[in-house]
């Protein structure tokens, strides 16, 4: 799925600008399984009101720029339908964290430590991120796509705190060959 189609969805929740569809990505319903910045989002909405798939109302603000609302069109509903209705893609992972976890042996132990909790962290930041929305009289999938959020963030967390001292453990008895 593009991001032309996450920003149709931001806006089959509501009429929302590009600040706020972004807000949804960080810190609101989106941010626990997907991210998207500015150099996305503006760039897709633009497309999307290009094509007809949204309009866009300027609102005007005292002692600032102009405030660019869009809203979902008809055709733009359709088209998040036909898109939401693919066979979706095989996720991917991608963390800077695990990565340096798995070389964790050719790093200090303050640097692997550092890491681990910063990680741990970031999924108790995600489980009050989550806990803290609002989905009342929401529809079941988003519930639903809480729920595994939360699930997902608390147990990663709980297999960090359980299982630290096999990463945080010195290897230096084992032999990892030459790292040339």
């Amino acid at each position: 799925m593009d991001i032309k189609s996450l920003c149709l969805g931001a806006l089959s929740i509501g009429d929302a600008s590009g600040y706020e569809i972004k807000k949804m990505f960080e810190e609101g319903p989106f941010s626990h399984f997907y991210d998207a910045g500015y150099g996305s989002i503006y760039p897709a909405l633009n497309k999307l009101l290009e094509d007809d798939l949204v309009t866009c109302t300027e609102i005007e603000q005292e002692s600032r720029p102009a405030k660019k609302v869009y809203s979902l069109t008809d055709a733009g509903l359709t088209y998040l339908k036909a898109d939401l209705n693919q066979k979706p893609a095989r996720d991917k992972t991608r963390s800077e964290s695990i990565v340096m976890m798995f070389f964790g042996h050719l790093l200090s132990s303050s640097h692997r430590e550092e890491i681990l909790h910063s990680y741990i962290d970031y999924f108790r930041d995600g489980c009050t991120c989550l806990d803290d929305l609002d989905l009342s009289n929401q529809p079941n999938g988003r519930l639903f796509v809480r729920g595994l959020g939360l699930a997902v963030y608390e147990a990663a967390a709980k297999y960090l705190e359980e299982n630290k001292d096999l990463l945080l453990s010195d290897d230096e008895e084992r032999d990892f060959g030459d790292a040339a």
